[in-house]
């Protein structure tokens, strides 16, 4: 029997004695009646007592620092989503008792994680399409093959995102440097495009890194370069794609224009990248929707600036219609195929037929392109915002979806998946110890997809061949809407008398305005050292060497700072403040620096 059926008997057998007096007592009926009320009310409020004890009432949780109610347990929430704050029941009772505010607790995304490298655990489907048509099955009789990083281009320079392939260096030759300092020699101002709806993008964003090479002087002579530059000896050009809408040939030593600068009318944020085979081609994409419509991919004769092909604008093979490409291309020379993972989750593979004869500086290209998209099972972004690397037949590519994947560049067909957990932007690196391939990379966190507060980010080292963990060491950011913290640069990968170290930018760590620069032990993952800048980067690090092979890092944070650190302790060794935001990644030649800025335009280092 429950407790309010007793409550509501014991009412009734009070009311009827009370009746019964009435009856009996008839002049007593006033004092009757204030006796009976007064009953009445102890009864009531012994009943009140008797259903509080009986119901149990849940403690009001703690509040968050915004007040916001804290969940005891992770719970899912759907990316993209405020979560939803728990109701507070409303008790009479005291407030609780403030207490310090716990840690938050990351709410993660189904599956969090799966200890698995199958494909199907992640990947829902694929498609491929050659010729305007679907197909079936996929065998290509030339795969590209990609040999060793160091064999990619016989032309001197740094001709795409990170360098090569394995996407192990920016830098070219030796630096000579002797007291560890440097000083700025040239800069170049860049303007602002202004998009359809009013928004302005200028300078040079993530991930920014400039080209640049020393051309065959036989090649030079075509260009359509200013005679002064086709003259100059052994010119060293820096081709830099900016988010104005242009494009920047400029000369190494001095600044000075080599050409007119070419203008496509679109944002360009990533790096692009030459043909290694020293055709002059740059491949180049666009990086947002600007005044011209769809984002798309330009081969360009830099002979002429005429555009020889484009692909990829409002591709309707896309599952995702975010037809953007920041990532950076490869070219396989051996099989003369372009290689360009773009936003919108399709691989670009387009066999180029080219020609180019130095002699008469006749160049030509007849693509035939094949194309590849996948499916997710994540309730997250499709397509590739990262530049890949590639190694015998197999390209690894992070995408913006938490999956870092092997497809076989034969059969089109996923060999591995590793659940890297969140929006990817940084490009793994690719190394060999003793011919087997290992990459190292990290994540992002973007904002509400783990959590709304901090997350970890882990930073890996993979085997290559099966997508095995092979070490982790994790860290915690914290991160804002739309400027993730994370790891958004790509590590500088050490070699000659740093060869046993490899180095990554963590963005918003340990404070959600901070960043470090790590350098970790590659066979164990143990932090050596940290150097921590006071805001946090975007950028790549770039590692440079001396004659002794001693090394030099240069590492820069998103308000303007430049570092030089000595690669081996983390010592500073110079710095300068670039008072401009600074999301774009250096690249070296010799001694010489180039970095471009979103407000103050392209700056020129000579390090001494």
């Amino acid at each position: 029997m429950s407790r309010t059926a007793y409550k509501t008997r014991t009412i009734k057998s009070n009311a009827g004695k009370t009746r019964a007096k009435q009856k009996k007592r008839g002049r007593a009926v006033p004092v009757i009646v204030l006796s009976l009320l007064l009953c009445i009310l102890s009864v009531l409020v012994i009943g009140r007592l008797h259903l509080d004890r009986g119901v149990d009432i849940p403690e009001p949780p703690i509040a968050s620092a915004d007040n916001s109610p804290m969940p005891s347990e992770p719970v899912t929430e759907t990316p993209g989503t405020e979560p939803s704050a728990e109701e507070t029941p409303a008790v009479e009772e005291p407030e609780p008792t403030v207490t310090e505010t716990p840690e938050p607790t990351p709410i993660p995304y189904d599956p969090a994680a799966v200890d698995s490298t199958d494909p199907s655990h992640y990947i829902t489907g694929t498609a491929v399409m050659v010729a305007g048509e679907i197909v079936e099955t996929y065998e290509s009789e030339t795969v590209p093959d990609f040999g060793l990083g160091e064999d990619y281009s016989a032309l001197p320079g740094v001709i795409t995102f990170r360098g090569n392939n394995f996407r192990d260096t920016a830098s070219y030759g030796v630096a000579n440097i002797l007291d560890g300092t440097f000083e700025e020699i040239w800069t170049k101002s860049t303007g602002t495009l202004t998009g359809a709806d009013g928004s302005g993008w200028g300078g040079n964003g993530w991930t920014g890194q400039p080209l640049i090479v020393r051309w065959p002087e036989e090649t030079k002579q075509h260009m359509n370069m200013y005679e002064w530059a086709q003259e100059k000896e052994s010119l060293v050009e820096v081709i830099y794609a900016s988010m104005d809408g242009y494009v920047y040939f400029l000369d190494l030593e001095t600044g000075a224009a080599t050409r007119d600068s070419l203008y496509l009318g679109y944002v360009f944020k990533g790096a692009g990248a030459l043909d290694p085979r020293g055709y002059p081609i740059l491949y180049l994409g666009a990086g947002i929707d600007s005044t011209r419509g769809g984002a798309k991919v330009f081969v360009i004769s830099l002979l002429d600036f005429s555009i020889l092909y484009e692909f990829g604008q409002y591709d309707s093979f896309a599952l995702r219609a975010w037809h953007m490409f920041d990532s950076s291309p490869l070219v396989d020379v051996t099989t003369d195929t372009l290689v360009y993972p773009g936003e919108n989750g399709i691989l670009y593979l387009a066999r180029l037929n080219s020609s180019y004869d130095a002699e008469t500086g006749e160049l030509s290209l007849e693509p035939e392109l094949v194309k590849w998209r996948y499916s997710a099972n994540r309730g997250m972004w499709l397509g590739m915002e990262a530049s890949a690397v590639c190694w015998r037949g197999h390209l690894i590519m992070p995408d913006n979806g938490g999956n870092l994947m092997c497809l076989d560049l034969g059969t089109l067909e996923l060999e591995w998946v590793q659940n890297v957990l969140d929006d990817t932007n940084c490009t793994p690196v690719l190394e060999l110890e003793d011919g087997h391939p290992y990459v190292y990379i990290s994540t992002s966190f973007h904002y509400g997809w783990r959590s709304y507060t901090t997350a970890v980010i882990p930073v890996w080292k993979i085997d290559a061949v099966t997508g095995e963990i092979v070490w982790q060491t994790d860290y915690t950011c914290y991160t804002v809407k739309d400027l993730s913290g994370g790891v958004q640069g790509s590590p500088a990968i050490g070699k000659n008398n740093v060869s046993d170290l490899i180095y990554f930018p963590i963005a918003r760590t340990p404070s959600a305005e901070s960043g470090v620069l790590a350098a970790f032990d590659k066979q164990t993952g143990e932090i050596v050292w940290e150097y921590e800048t006071p805001s946090y980067g975007w950028s790549s690090p770039v590692l440079v060497y001396d004659g002794n092979g001693d090394g030099y890092i240069i590492n820069c944070s998103s308000r303007g700072g430049v570092y030089l650190l000595d690669a081996r302790s983390g010592e500073l060794l110079d710095s300068t403040d670039l008072a401009s935001t600074t999301e774009a990644s250096p690249a070296v030649y010799g001694s010489t620096v180039v970095l471009g800025t979103r407000t103050r335009g392209i700056h020129a280092f000579k390090l001494s």
